[in-house]
């Protein structure tokens, strides 16, 4: 499990500011658990979903950024959250996946030229003997405008994107499976950007 606790260029904990962020939430006595629930509500509402902010330079991987930043996607979402597991003791490991997003915005849509979203992020946690997942990425307001429920997490069970909106139209649909990874695979991550949205390259080229 140590591969999973330690701080990394990624998840860079050791920052003064993600410890203060930290000490702001964890009261003294909380089991691994409860502190897992309450870093997740924080970090999927505290910091703004805005998929505009892809930044394929290494620095915009890092947990300390997205909280810096005040907004971001749900890759460096998920990284910030594990970052601040890993900080209290808690394993954390990175998850990517390929979804289709029904309920993208036309906006949004256009700018990728896609519904599908290549390497979604999510977090595992290890919290009372097994991983389970988080996804802090939608936060609530956003959730309210897209008319979806917000993901809720207990840290007992898997937090992922409903399948169906509050009105039974499909909203997401996960796709492809990527694995998990103790640390942020920076190649992997930027080259199936590029290549998914090739029209995106001045964006996103290193």
């Amino acid at each position: 499990m140590q591969a999973y606790l330690k701080s990394s260029s990624f998840y860079d904990y050791d920052e003064t500011s993600i410890q203060t962020f930290s000490k702001g939430i964890i009261e003294q006595g909380m089991s691994d658990v409860d502190m897992a629930v309450v870093l997740y509500y924080a970090v999927r509402d505290d910091i703004i979903y805005n998929p505009y902010t892809f930044d394929p330079a290494a620095s915009g991987f890092k947990a300390s950024v997205c909280l810096q930043q005040g907004q971001s996607y749900c890759v460096p979402k998920a990284i910030l959250l594990g970052a601040l597991c890993r900080l209290n003791g808690i394993p954390a490991r990175l998850g990517l996946a390929d979804v289709r997003n029904h309920l993208s915005s036309p906006g949004l849509i256009e700018w990728l030229k896609s519904d599908v979203f290549v390497m979604h992020g999510y977090i595992e946690l290890f919290l009372a003997g097994k991983w389970v997942k988080a996804t802090p990425a939608f936060d609530a307001k956003l959730c309210a405008r897209m008319q979806v429920a917000p993901l809720e997490f207990n840290g007992r069970q898997d937090s992922i994107f409903h399948e169906h909106n509050g009105e039974g139209a499909r909203h997401m649909e996960y796709l492809t499976e990527h694995g998990t990874f103790d640390d942020v695979p920076l190649d992997l991550i930027v080259g199936s950007v590029a290549q998914a949205y090739p029209h995106l390259s001045a964006v996103i080229k290193k």
